[in-house]
């Protein structure tokens, strides 16, 4: 059985009586909340060489050089160098030979009685694992959501021991470090939604993975990265643009599917509020996309990850099965028009009123949070595989007791119907695609884009066999 992980207390106690390690805690913005924890329970002399808390702005310019932002991934990654850089230089003839060097840092913004709310901000660690050793460091971005000044200070103290303690002892267990962030702490306190391992510790550890690990347990609700493999903060990638995202197992990632994207695209750039404006395009899979019975493979994972890779897609990883909390996600970073792509199935089970049975208002309020800022619905036709007729957004017809609600929304322009698609790819289905792939039935390569055909054979993906 495994055992129960240290409180907070006895996490810090733990990391200042190991005197084989020795750094600095750099924090600005809502006191030093973190040291503060390893000089009350004792033996910090033994940790610490240096605090640090450079709360003028033109202070801190001039100990780490200006920054766009100050609570920024910029700012914190300044914050690191600067202060390991000195660490380093001051006492590595000295203790260098005995001792692992570390900087914790922080840079965050916490609510306050001119600025209500939730707090967010950077926090990160460069460590080295061993004495003389090249350091490693570990980053993530975190949102405090107590609404008092105090509670938000505690959390992030709390937080901040828990990435110190981690990142000493369970640095070669990432999935359980992760686990460990939560440690004294709640999914209703605090959101964890950007983790980045880099150096020479976890140069086997796949990024994408830790953000699937993030969502998976419980510390976020979505994690995203970009084409590269590159894990990114939804803030930096969403902030005050237009989106438009398509939601699918993408297994495989089929001409289908691109020719709905493009079709929505199109069709979005050409919204007036929109013409002339950067539309972010992202594809999501939900856990529910990617788990088989109860359990998400990770290396299935990643072979569809690679897929969309191959494609320059960001994807966005989630826990919002209803589509009403995906549109308050998105909501949360911007107030331009937001687009959502489906097919004509999906479109039809938004209507089935069983998935609102949690909220009040059932599928009113639902739809509700989902229109409240103008969110289009762009739906791709479906053709039935036996009758070969076409159902599109404009001829659907949903139960009777709903019709007028869904007029009101097809008439308003909510719900657009995609137009120019490609009827020869109607017939096309990713679960067709599998199973051709799996069966080795070389027609599947016409049933996807030639760069994903490419990926597919050259990693022998998605049980492609040798040849």
């Amino acid at each position: 059985m495994k055992s129960e992980r240290p409180a907070t207390h006895q996490k810090a106690l733990q990391v200042n009586l190991d005197h084989g390690k020795y750094g600095v805690f750099a924090e600005i913005g809502a006191g030093q909340e973190v040291a503060r924890w390893f000089f009350r329970v004792g033996g910090a002399a033994g940790t610490i060489a240096k605090t640090m808390s450079a709360y003028d702005m033109t202070i801190s310019d001039a100990i780490y050089g200006p920054s766009k932002r100050y609570v920024s991934r910029e700012r914190l990654q300044k914050m690191l160098d600067h202060e390991y850089g000195l660490l380093s230089e001051r006492l590595q003839e000295k203790r260098g030979s005995n001792t692992r060097f570390f900087v914790f840092a922080d840079t965050v913004t916490a609510g306050s009685f001119t600025r209500p709310g939730e707090g967010q901000g950077w926090m990160g660690i460069r460590l080295q694992t061993q004495p003389g050793a090249a350091p490693s460091e570990i980053i993530i971005h975190v949102r405090m959501l107590d609404r008092e000044n105090l509670q938000q200070q505690e959390t992030l103290g709390i937080m901040g021991v828990n990435l110190v303690y981690g990142a000493h002892f369970l640095h070669s267990q990432p999935e359980e470090f992760i686990a460990s962030l939560m440690d004294g702490l709640t999914p209703e306190r605090v959101d964890v939604d950007m983790i980045k391992f880099s150096g020479p510790d976890f140069e086997k550890l796949d990024n994408r993975l830790m953000s699937l690990q993030l969502v998976q347990k419980g510390l976020t609700n979505a994690a995203m990265f970009n084409a590269d493999g590159e894990v990114v903060q939804a803030a930096e990638v969403l902030y005050k643009k237009a989106i438009l995202v398509e939601r699918g197992s993408f297994r495989p990632v089929t001409k289908t599917t691109l020719d709905m994207l493009q079709c929505a695209l199109s069709q979005l750039v050409q919204e007036p509020q929109v013409q002339g404006e950067e539309v972010v395009v992202l594809l999501e899979m939900t856990l529910k996309n990617l788990t088989d019975g109860g359990v998400i493979d990770h290396q299935d994972f990643l072979e569809r990850v690679d897929m969309l890779s191959s494609l320059g897609k960001t994807v966005l990883i989630s826990n919002y099965f209803e589509y009403h909390r995906l549109a308050a996600y998105f909501f949360r970073y911007t107030k331009q028009l937001i687009g959502v792509t489906m097919g004509v199935p999906t479109l039809k089970a938004l209507f089935e009123e069983k998935y609102y049975a949690d909220l009040d208002g059932g599928i009113l309020e639902a739809f509700g949070r989902l229109f409240r800022n103008g969110l289009r619905l762009y739906v791709y036709p479906f053709q039935d595989p036996t009758s070969g007729s076409i159902l599109t957004a404009g001829n659907l017809r949903v139960e009777s007791h709903l019709r007028h609600l869904y007029a009101y929304l097809l008439e308003n322009q909510f719900i657009l119907g995609l137009r120019d698609y490609n009827e020869a790819y109607l017939p096309i289905f990713s679960r067709d695609a599998l199973q051709k792939i799996k069966d080795g039935d070389p027609k599947w390569e016409d049933m996807v884009p030639a760069k994903v055909a490419k990926v597919i054979k050259e990693r022998k993906l998605m049980g492609l066999k040798a040849s």
